[in-house]
């Protein structure tokens, strides 16, 4: 997996769910809160962990904010804070920032001042998201156990127009297909002679860290 980095602004619940599962998959994370307690909580679960107010322009430039891969705004209850940050991170030419809304209406404002993808936490958690910021070839997942999962993966250049025979999945990857995603339809155990065609996806079941590696390739 390609190291990135990551800064997580605000690390209540959510944004401490977040940091800590990209941090136990080895990214570098910065936790940063204007709240000394919860810096003080979070910096077990971060790389580096900073006190600053993120409405500040000066305080975000102090710590290189726009060096990182993707900034993740999760403020807790202060709409006017989250947006005013969304506002200065992309101003300072932050790549990629996610915000958390906290409803339907604050979400519509954050993608107007340039937020990239708005997050819901009542229907996207914090584990999820990180999953997704890891691996972005993976468009859901069921986690089976803490080893195992059910993956739908899109499938990589170099594997279409090959059929499951030939890509002998189990053998080179460690993985299983159990269904075929094409356009609005499902596959269900395709034969090893289907051959993959353009923009389908697989469902796979797998360990998390042989799936995690398919993924990953080009």
């Amino acid at each position: 997996m390609t190291k990135q980095s990551y800064a997580v602004i605000g690390l209540g619940r959510f944004g401490t769910s977040i940091a800590a599962k990209l941090y136990e998959a080895g990214q570098e994370v910065m936790g940063i809160d204007i709240n000394n307690e919860r810096v003080d909580e979070g910096k077990v679960s971060v790389t580096h962990a900073v006190v600053l107010d993120s409405t500040e322009e000066e305080s975000l430039k102090s710590v290189g904010i726009r060096n990182f891969d993707y900034v993740i705004v999760a403020i807790g209850n202060d709409m006017q804070a989250s947006i005013l940050t969304v506002m200065l991170l992309k101003e300072l030419g932050v790549k990629e920032v996610i915000a958390k809304a906290l409803n339907k209406r604050h979400g519509q404002v954050l993608e107007k001042v340039g937020a990239d993808w708005v997050i819901y936490p009542e229907r996207d958690m914090g584990e999820r998201v990180a999953h997704q910021l890891l691996s972005p070839n993976v468009l859901n997942y069921i986690e089976l156990s803490k080893e195992y999962n059910i993956e739908e993966i899109i499938i990589p250049l170099s594997m279409e127009r090959k059929s499951l025979r030939e890509l002998d999945l189990r053998a080179k990857y460690n993985v299983n297909a159990i269904a075929i995603v094409r356009n609005e339809s499902l596959i269900i155990s395709p034969s090893p002679d289907q051959t993959i065609q353009n923009g389908d996806k697989l469902v796979m079941i797998g360990h998390r860290e042989d799936l995690n590696d398919f993924a990953h390739i080009k």
